[in-house]
């Protein structure tokens, strides 16, 4: 098919430069982009008829992962050290 019509896995490393200039950047597509992949995620993971706390701890996983990475300058300077 067309390349820009596949998904981001479906595409060949030799590929991906042209896939990427396909790819609308604006903050539209952006936001556009950030919504599909909740929306992939919440039915998934979340809303499903057998589903367990996978998905909210997978969440919160990432939620606390991504907030010790955006902390970590501030936390390391307060780590204690030994002077000697």
């Amino acid at each position: 098919g067309p390349l820009s019509g596949r998904r981001l896995m479906d595409v060949r490393l030799g590929e991906l430069p042209a896939w990427l200039a396909t790819r609308d950047f604006s903050p539209r597509g952006l936001l556009g982009g950030a919504r599909k992949a909740w929306s992939s995620y919440y039915h998934k993971y979340i809303n499903v008829k057998r589903g367990g706390p996978a998905g909210i701890s997978m969440l919160l996983a990432g939620y606390c992962l991504l907030s010790y990475g955006w902390n970590y300058q501030h936390i390391k300077c307060h780590r204690w050290r030994k002077y000697h």
